[in-house]
């Protein structure tokens, strides 16, 4: 009895052994093949890694300096600006309008003047400039408020300009 205790323990251990080759084997081969497949680098890692490599600042010196640093800041200020400005940084004022000016000035809401010419001559008669300023810095007035920007900040002076050229021009 004894003897087929220990023939079964030595078959089984062979079977185990046998079976622990076969892993091994197995996990070689996928890290073989693992190995052997080209990986493409992940760009959002890439650019976190050139954003924190990136130095703090620069040095410019004499005359072509400061026109690099001069190039450099207008640059950035540009890549800023399409970067954040709303509606794609679009300088159409009927898309401006539509998207963000429509929601008061088409229904006359928080005094906002009524789509109409007759509504709108007085304020036209102001002058574009101040028509300008009072939609970049906002204002109050008797008749109502109009929120800086319209309500969003984000909008650049060049697409400020264009939603007022295009509300002078649709109400004259």
């Amino acid at each position: 009895m004894r003897n087929h205790d220990l023939v079964f323990l030595k078959h089984f251990s062979q079977v185990i052994a046998v079976l622990f080759g076969i892993m091994v084997v197995l996990i070689l081969i996928g890290l073989y093949l693992n190995g052997r497949k080209a990986h493409e680098p992940n760009p959002i890692a890439e650019a976190r890694t050139v954003e924190r490599i990136r130095p703090l600042g620069a040095v410019y010196a004499g005359e072509t300096g400061a026109a690099a640093a001069a190039a450099a800041a207008k640059a950035a200020a540009e890549a800023a600006a399409a970067g954040g400005a709303p509606y794609g940084g679009t300088l159409d004022g009927a898309v401006i309008y539509q998207n963000l000016c429509s929601a008061c000035h088409a229904n006359g809401a928080g005094g906002a003047p009524a789509p109409t010419a007759a509504a709108w001559a007085p304020r036209i008669a102001q002058g574009r400039d101040t028509l300008l300023k009072h939609a970049i810095e906002g204002f109050q007035g008797a008749a109502g408020i109009m929120p800086a920007r319209g309500g969003n900040a984000r909008l650049t002076d060049e697409q400020m300009a264009a939603s007022v050229d295009y509300m002078i021009n649709k109400y004259q």
